[in-house]
Protein backbone atom coordinates (compact mmCIF):
# COMPACT_ATOMS: atom_id res chain seq x y z
CA UNK A 1 0.00 0.00 0.00
CA UNK A 2 1.37 3.52 -1.21
CA UNK A 3 1.73 6.00 1.62
CA UNK A 4 1.32 10.00 0.21
CA UNK A 5 4.44 12.31 1.36
CA UNK A 6 1.29 14.00 3.24
CA UNK A 7 1.15 10.68 5.25
CA UNK A 8 4.56 10.27 5.76
CA UNK A 9 5.06 14.02 7.28
CA UNK A 10 2.14 13.46 9.44
CA UNK A 11 3.92 10.42 11.71
CA UNK A 12 6.86 12.41 12.92
CA UNK A 13 4.32 15.50 13.59
CA UNK A 14 2.44 12.95 15.41
CA UNK A 15 5.37 11.67 17.38
CA UNK A 16 6.61 15.24 18.20
CA UNK A 17 3.52 16.19 19.12
CA UNK A 18 2.85 13.36 21.60
CA UNK A 19 6.57 14.07 23.03
CA UNK A 20 6.05 18.01 23.80
CA UNK A 21 2.47 17.01 25.31
CA UNK A 22 4.22 14.93 28.01
CA UNK A 23 7.21 17.56 28.33
CA UNK A 24 3.97 19.69 29.30
CA UNK A 25 2.51 17.37 31.73
CA UNK A 26 6.08 16.38 33.21
CA UNK A 27 6.92 19.93 34.13
CA UNK A 28 3.70 21.05 35.64
CA UNK A 29 4.88 18.31 38.06
CA UNK A 30 7.56 19.49 38.75
CA UNK A 31 6.64 23.40 38.49
CA UNK A 32 3.54 22.88 40.55
CA UNK A 33 5.37 20.84 42.79
CA UNK A 34 7.86 23.75 43.74
CA UNK A 35 5.15 26.87 43.49
CA UNK A 36 2.39 25.40 44.45
CA UNK A 37 -0.93 25.14 41.97
CA UNK A 38 -2.03 28.70 42.72
CA UNK A 39 1.47 30.56 42.35
CA UNK A 40 2.61 28.59 39.11
CA UNK A 41 2.36 30.23 36.02
CA UNK A 42 1.47 28.66 32.68
CA UNK A 43 4.68 31.08 31.74
CA UNK A 44 6.77 28.81 34.47
CA UNK A 45 5.60 25.26 33.01
CA UNK A 46 5.70 26.37 29.37
CA UNK A 47 9.89 27.52 30.48
CA UNK A 48 10.51 24.16 32.10
CA UNK A 49 9.48 22.11 29.10
CA UNK A 50 11.41 23.79 26.50
CA UNK A 51 8.22 25.46 24.51
CA UNK A 52 6.50 28.72 23.83
CA UNK A 53 3.83 29.39 26.31
CA UNK A 54 1.42 29.52 23.45
CA UNK A 55 2.34 26.21 22.80
CA UNK A 56 0.42 24.86 26.37
CA UNK A 57 -2.93 26.49 24.97
CA UNK A 58 -2.43 24.21 22.22
CA UNK A 59 -3.11 21.50 24.08
CA UNK A 60 -4.63 22.96 27.53
CA UNK A 61 -7.31 25.31 27.98
CA UNK A 62 -5.66 26.66 31.57
CA UNK A 63 -3.42 26.03 34.25
CA UNK A 64 -6.52 23.01 36.07
CA UNK A 65 -6.42 21.26 32.95
CA UNK A 66 -2.92 21.12 33.15
CA UNK A 67 -2.83 19.97 35.94
CA UNK A 68 -5.66 16.95 35.91
CA UNK A 69 -3.84 15.81 32.41
CA UNK A 70 -0.26 14.99 34.56
CA UNK A 71 -2.38 13.94 37.56
CA UNK A 72 -4.69 11.61 35.16
CA UNK A 73 -1.38 10.55 33.29
CA UNK A 74 1.01 9.90 35.73
CA UNK A 75 -2.02 7.48 37.84
CA UNK A 76 -3.15 6.22 34.28
CA UNK A 77 1.31 4.57 33.96
CA UNK A 78 0.79 3.38 37.87
CA UNK A 79 -2.28 1.38 36.74
CA UNK A 80 -0.85 -0.34 33.60
CA UNK A 81 2.07 -1.54 36.12
CA UNK A 82 -0.51 -1.98 38.84
CA UNK A 83 -2.11 -4.75 36.25
CA UNK A 84 0.62 -6.28 35.03
CA UNK A 85 2.00 -6.87 38.53
CA UNK A 86 -1.41 -8.81 39.15
CA UNK A 87 -1.62 -10.39 35.60
CA UNK A 88 0.22 -13.95 36.86
CA UNK A 89 -2.94 -14.13 39.29
CA UNK A 90 -0.57 -14.04 42.60
CA UNK A 91 -2.30 -15.05 45.91
CA UNK A 92 -4.54 -12.44 47.66
CA UNK A 93 -1.83 -11.34 50.16
CA UNK A 94 0.47 -11.91 47.41
CA UNK A 95 -1.52 -9.42 45.09
CA UNK A 96 -2.10 -6.60 47.97
CA UNK A 97 1.86 -6.67 48.65
CA UNK A 98 2.73 -5.65 45.50
CA UNK A 99 -0.20 -2.97 45.28
CA UNK A 100 1.67 -1.50 48.25
CA UNK A 101 5.51 -2.22 47.36
CA UNK A 102 4.35 -0.44 43.76
CA UNK A 103 2.78 2.58 45.32
CA UNK A 104 5.06 2.95 47.74
CA UNK A 105 7.90 2.70 45.46
CA UNK A 106 6.38 5.12 42.63
CA UNK A 107 5.90 7.88 44.74
CA UNK A 108 9.28 7.99 46.53
CA UNK A 109 11.28 7.22 43.30
CA UNK A 110 9.34 10.86 42.32
CA UNK A 111 9.02 13.22 45.11
CA UNK A 112 7.39 16.41 42.91
CA UNK A 113 4.91 13.98 41.59
CA UNK A 114 4.05 12.95 45.03
CA UNK A 115 4.38 16.70 46.47
CA UNK A 116 1.50 17.05 43.83
CA UNK A 117 -0.86 13.62 45.25
CA UNK A 118 -0.62 14.21 48.37
CA UNK A 119 -1.40 18.37 48.50
CA UNK A 120 -2.19 19.81 45.30
CA UNK A 121 -4.51 17.53 44.08
CA UNK A 122 -6.43 18.04 47.66
CA UNK A 123 -6.37 21.86 47.86
CA UNK A 124 -9.77 21.60 45.18
CA UNK A 125 -12.81 19.52 46.23
CA UNK A 126 -13.98 19.40 42.74
CA UNK A 127 -10.18 18.29 41.09
CA UNK A 128 -10.14 15.41 43.89
CA UNK A 129 -14.01 14.42 42.89
CA UNK A 130 -13.03 14.74 39.41
CA UNK A 131 -9.97 12.45 40.09
CA UNK A 132 -11.28 9.76 42.26
CA UNK A 133 -14.63 9.18 40.20
CA UNK A 134 -11.92 8.23 37.12
CA UNK A 135 -8.96 6.97 38.06
CA UNK A 136 -9.08 6.14 42.18
CA UNK A 137 -11.85 4.22 41.95
CA UNK A 138 -10.28 2.02 38.81
CA UNK A 139 -7.73 1.19 41.55
CA UNK A 140 -10.05 0.39 44.79
CA UNK A 141 -11.51 -2.17 42.33
CA UNK A 142 -7.92 -3.62 42.20
CA UNK A 143 -7.73 -3.70 45.89
CA UNK A 144 -11.18 -5.26 46.59
CA UNK A 145 -11.19 -7.45 43.95
CA UNK A 146 -7.80 -9.01 45.69
CA UNK A 147 -9.80 -9.04 49.30
CA UNK A 148 -12.77 -10.77 48.21
CA UNK A 149 -10.83 -13.32 46.34
CA UNK A 150 -8.98 -13.46 50.43
CA UNK A 151 -12.28 -13.97 52.10
CA UNK A 152 -13.88 -16.50 49.48
CA UNK A 153 -10.38 -18.72 49.80
CA UNK A 154 -10.79 -18.11 53.53
CA UNK A 155 -7.79 -16.00 54.18
CA UNK A 156 -8.95 -12.98 55.09
CA UNK A 157 -12.05 -11.98 57.93
CA UNK A 158 -15.22 -12.10 55.95
CA UNK A 159 -16.57 -9.86 59.41
CA UNK A 160 -15.15 -6.86 58.06
CA UNK A 161 -16.31 -5.20 54.64
CA UNK A 162 -14.38 -5.75 51.95
CA UNK A 163 -14.74 -1.79 51.40
CA UNK A 164 -13.73 -0.73 54.65
CA UNK A 165 -10.47 -3.21 54.43
CA UNK A 166 -9.84 -1.48 50.78
CA UNK A 167 -10.01 2.04 52.83
CA UNK A 168 -7.95 0.85 55.49
CA UNK A 169 -5.36 -0.50 53.24
CA UNK A 170 -5.13 2.96 50.73
CA UNK A 171 -5.42 5.31 54.09
CA UNK A 172 -2.36 3.42 55.66
CA UNK A 173 -0.07 3.85 51.96
CA UNK A 174 -1.50 7.45 51.42
CA UNK A 175 -0.38 8.24 54.96
CA UNK A 176 2.91 6.67 54.48
CA UNK A 177 3.42 8.85 51.51
CA UNK A 178 1.78 12.13 53.42
CA UNK A 179 4.18 11.87 56.30
CA UNK A 180 7.18 10.98 54.09
CA UNK A 181 6.19 13.86 52.08
CA UNK A 182 6.00 16.48 54.94
CA UNK A 183 8.84 14.61 56.70
CA UNK A 184 12.47 16.76 57.09
CA UNK A 185 14.08 13.76 56.97
CA UNK A 186 15.01 12.39 53.85
CA UNK A 187 14.12 7.71 54.08
CA UNK A 188 13.46 5.37 51.99
CA UNK A 189 9.61 5.13 51.64
CA UNK A 190 9.60 2.18 49.69
CA UNK A 191 11.66 0.43 52.32
CA UNK A 192 8.52 0.79 54.37
CA UNK A 193 6.25 -1.81 52.06
CA UNK A 194 6.96 -4.63 53.58
CA UNK A 195 6.52 -3.33 57.42
CA UNK A 196 2.93 -1.67 56.16
CA UNK A 197 1.96 -4.51 54.10
CA UNK A 198 2.46 -6.49 57.60
CA UNK A 199 0.87 -5.11 59.80
CA UNK A 200 -2.19 -4.45 57.00
CA UNK A 201 -2.39 -7.66 56.07
CA UNK A 202 -2.80 -9.37 59.50
CA UNK A 203 -5.46 -7.11 60.99
CA UNK A 204 -7.12 -8.60 57.92
CA UNK A 205 -6.00 -12.55 58.00
CA UNK A 206 -8.98 -14.99 59.36
CA UNK A 207 -7.97 -17.31 62.30
CA UNK A 208 -7.64 -20.01 59.54
CA UNK A 209 -5.01 -18.30 58.14
CA UNK A 210 -2.62 -17.99 60.80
Amino acid sequence: MNHSNSDQAAAPRASRSSEKHQRILEAAILVIAEKGFFEARVSEIAAQAGVADGTIYLYFKNKEEILMAAIDSAFGVFLERARAELAGNPSPREQLARLARLHLEGLGANRPLAVVFQTELRHSARFLAQFSHHRLVQYFDLIRAAIRQGQAQGQFRTDISEKIAANCFFGALDEMVTSWVLSEHDYSLAGAADAVVDVILKGMESSKAR
